[in-house]
């Protein structure tokens, strides 16, 4: 099948906030206008301790619940929801319950992975577990699940690709972590074709929901399977993108911790792949990792070797592959739809 030839992947590249290039900034500003009043009225039904909470997670306050616009998130799961609706010809309010229903699972989701993952800091400042409590931050957490499944109870239509995407959104971070006990090298290594199946649950599931509900709320439910389809390749290439940053990102643009895993021994396509490559870096990697990598020069010489051995250059290739592949899926099912691909560019094309 001819995909087409996507831009190069981009991580580190050019500066710009949350996403990679103008257009995709202002379509995703665009999407945030319409999108923002209807979360902030969703999440406001809560208690007010958490919605405290709720509010510092999503960025619109401080730790002391002053209001404060931190940005929160890129907001481009939402955004797919109201393309998909809108290139659909429903009319992108037609899914704003979408949008706040995804972008509450996402949120959800954040704030439980800081927590396995024992990451203290989330967008450039405290992660809601670091600021409240392992406790509070759970129960905000879980009221973030409930708002997003009440947002579509009554639409069942939206509610069979979401509750789809939540199962799968478990199983991969399950896979996630049990691949952090496995080890680097001998039999029992973690594949590359384990981690595509793990990511395309964990982040794809999410991103297919939000176009696949988004076009069935939009009028056309007929196409919602092949951007159920769409959405997953589309997580697989953000995904890679994002272990690409993990390693060689800038720290003062992701927000994120450099290394971090690289540290937790979580195995990342790109790593992965230099490991699979056979040469002498990947040899020395291999060592390197079963010995352990917990100082900075270690962790910093681990990166160095997994470019040195190809793994940056075969996951960006992997990253364009799937984005081609997502491109060529949108373009079958909404070929007018110009916002919408601008928006899948930018989630690969991304340095955050």
């Amino acid at each position: 099948m001819d995909v087409g030839h996507p831009a190069p992947v981009r991580p580190g590249g050019e500066a710009g906030g949350a996403v990679g290039g103008a257009v995709g900034g202002e379509v995703i500003a665009r999407c945030r206008r319409l999108f923002d009043p209807a979360l902030r009225e969703a999440v406001s039904v809560l208690h007010p301790w958490g919605a405290k909470m709720a509010a510092f997670t999503l960025g619109w306050s401080d730790i002391d619940g002053g209001s404060h616009d931190h940005g929160g998130g890129k907001g481009l799961r939402p955004a797919i929801a109201l393309l998909s609706a809108e290139a659909a010809g429903g009319g992108a309010e037609s899914a704003l319950p979408v949008a706040v229903a995804v972008e509450l699972v996402h949120a959800f989701s954040l704030v439980h992975d800081d927590i396995i993952d024992n990451d203290e800091r989330r967008r450039h400042r405290e992660a809601l577990w670091k600021a409240y409590g392992v406790g509070p931050a759970l129960l905000t957490g879980d009221a973030l699940l409930a708002l997003a499944v009440r947002q579509l109870a009554d639409r069942p239509e939206a509610m069979g690709y979401l509750s789809t995407a939540l199962v799968e959104l478990v199983q991969g971070q399950t896979a996630d972590m049990a691949f952090e006990q496995r080890p680097w090298d001998g039999p029992d290594q973690v594949s590359t074709a384990e981690y595509v199946e793990m990511v395309t649950a964990k982040t794809g599931g999410l991103l297919g929901a939000a176009a696949a509900a988004g076009v069935a709320t939009g009028g056309a439910p007929e196409l919602a399977d092949r951007m159920w389809e769409m959405g997953r390749h589309l997580g697989v290439a953000f995904q890679i993108v994002d272990d690409m940053l993990g390693i060689w990102g800038d720290p003062g643009i992701t927000g994120k911790p450099v290394h971090s895993d690289l540290r937790r021994d979580k195995k990342t396509y790109p790593v992965l792949a230099a490991l699979g490559s056979q040469g002498t870096a990947a040899r020395e990697l291999s060592a390197l990792l079963v010995s352990g990598t917990a100082d900075d020069a270690t962790v910093r010489h681990a990166a160095r070797l997994a470019e040195e051995a190809g793994g940056r250059e075969a996951a960006q290739m992997l990253a364009e592959r799937h984005l081609s592949a997502a491109v060529h899926l949108m373009d079958m099912c909404l070929p007018g739809a110009v916002d919408l691909r601008a928006l899948c560019d930018s989630l690969v094309n991304r340095v955050s």
